[in-house]
């Protein structure tokens, strides 16, 4: 039965301090960018068309301001994702700053409730700057492209993925993960 949803934004504290740093013309060195690269969270993004390698080449050329030609479809979503952020990080924080206050305390009944009581006692939601797709469930565990997440200007309290309301989503694709 699951007791509690834990909401891991690791991954994205340091990209907001690499899209930071960066806007600012600042170096970010190889040895930061590699613990991006290596970061367990990033790991289940690489595939035969988007690995750690891609990563650091993306991240290390927009830091440095080089031209970079993509090889697959995945890394150009990756540098293009990164570009966005770069280009207006009040929208970037408008995206990150609900994942910081979200709160899904109260979606674990109806999960209880659509699970039959079964799964874990904590189910684990990853946000991760990913590149082609939404979400991907592994081992358990959901990790959210961060870059799907979408603020309206109008309204900073309705928040979206896919369409859907933020915690409504999470709270669907929680059960997903549960199986």
């Amino acid at each position: 039965m699951v007791k509690r949803i834990k909401l891991n934004l690791e991954i994205l504290e340091s990209m907001l301090f690499y899209w930071k740093a960066t806007s600012e013309k600042e170096k970010v060195g190889e040895s930061f960018l590699y613990t991006i690269v290596d970061h367990e969270n990033m790991k289940h993004l690489y595939n035969d068309e988007f690995g750690g390698e891609d990563v650091r080449k993306v991240l290390s050329a927009i830091s440095n301001r080089e031209m970079f030609e993509w090889p697959t479809k995945a890394v150009g979503r990756f540098w293009n994702n990164n570009m966005w952020m770069l280009e207006d990080l009040e929208y970037t924080e408008l995206m990150l700053a609900p994942l910081k206050t979200l709160n899904l305390d109260d979606q674990v009944a109806m999960i209880n409730e659509k699970t039959g009581g079964k799964g874990p006692e904590e189910v684990e939601i990853v946000c991760v700057p990913g590149h082609l797709d939404v979400y991907n469930i592994v081992d358990g565990t959901l990790f959210v492209n961060f870059f799907r997440v979408k603020p309206d200007l109008m309204d900073e309290s309705i928040v979206t993925i896919e369409d859907k309301d933020l915690k409504t989503w999470m709270a669907e694709k929680a059960i997903e993960a549960i199986g």
